[in-house]
């Protein structure tokens, strides 16, 4: 009888495994519907291509409810856990969201631009989204944030950044339309790995620019030329100064960004750097390289900036 429950037990098992990676129509209860890049709906029946992409985004929004209803209930049994051990875990969430909110900021600024949404294609727009939560994420742990912007924010934009409930909340200051329509020109200083320029300390009451571009090197020098064309301060980030790599010198969005944070907070350009960059860059430190600490610049051009 053991071995019967054991075997049945596994057929669920095996059924289970068998829906996640096999989702049907059957499977359905919220359809989010499918939308072209354009934002318009997408009539049925799709064709095949579609019909994958709808699904995926059917089991998504689907288990999206329950993936956090297991989330609360496991941190209710670390909390329940460390009481027994009588550990402390430190001010929850909304506690720590708070203290971070009262934090005092630094009189300079990150923006990042997403003017490109219509150059990329989804798949490298939400590359461009996910980026941007990480520098979220490294902003709101640092001990002196930097004004954290993001405009040209456009309806494709929205769509993909709606995937995150409650991204109106975050301390980030979205805008529809350009930085021009905010800041005046001598405040703004757009990073641009085609520059001329190397920046060697961050200003203060300046606002730095970040290109919000994936595009695998298809535009490049884009971000520059923006610059040039609108009569903006660009520069790059000192990488050879400070660093030898082994790929090309076009860093991320978030790698730009916390470049720029962790200079800002003090830490020498080598040892941000270093520290920042993924080992798959293969970064190392110049032989001619100084180890003084100085203010950094960053660099971002278009692509994985």
């Amino acid at each position: 009888m053991e071995e019967l429950n054991k075997e049945s037990k596994e057929e669920v098992n095996n059924d289970r495994n068998y829906v996640n990676f096999h989702y049907t129509l059957y499977d359905i209860k919220i359809d989010p519907g499918l939308k072209d890049d354009d934002g318009n709906e997408l009539p049925r029946p799709f064709t095949k291509s579609q019909m994958r992409k709808w699904l995926k985004k059917v089991r998504w929004a689907n288990s999206k409810a329950e993936k956090r209803a297991k989330e609360k209930e496991r941190a209710k049994e670390r909390k329940r856990e460390a009481r027994i051990a009588n550990i402390d875990l430190g001010p929850n969430r909304k506690a720590l969201k708070k203290m971070k909110l009262e934090k005092a900021k630094r009189n300079t600024g990150i923006i990042i631009d997403l003017s490109f949404e219509n150059l990329m294609i989804e798949k490298d727009r939400y590359k461009v989204i996910k980026q941007i939560l990480r520098c979220y994420s490294v902003n709101r742990r640092s001990d002196s944030p930097l004004q954290f912007y993001v405009t040209s924010f456009g309806e494709k934009s929205k769509i993909d950044m709606s995937r995150h409930n409650g991204y109106e909340n975050w301390d980030i200051v979205f805008q529809e339309t350009s930085y021009l329509d905010f800041f005046p020109k001598e405040k703004l200083f757009y990073l641009s790995s085609e520059s001329e320029n190397v920046i060697e300390s961050f200003e203060e009451d300046t606002y730095y620019i970040i290109g919000g571009l994936v595009d695998h090197n298809q535009y490049k020098g884009l971000c520059h030329k923006k610059a040039v064309d609108q009569g903006i301060r660009h520069g790059q980030l000192p990488l050879d100064k400070y660093v030898n790599m082994k790929t090309r010198k076009v860093l991320t969005i978030d790698h730009v960004f916390e470049i720029v944070l962790r200079v800002c907070e003090g830490v020498s350009w080598q040892d941000a750097l270093i520290k920042v960059l993924p080992l798959r860059k293969g970064a190392h430190v110049c032989q001619s390289a100084s180890n003084h600490s100085s203010n950094i610049d960053s660099s971002s051009d278009s692509d994985n900036l």
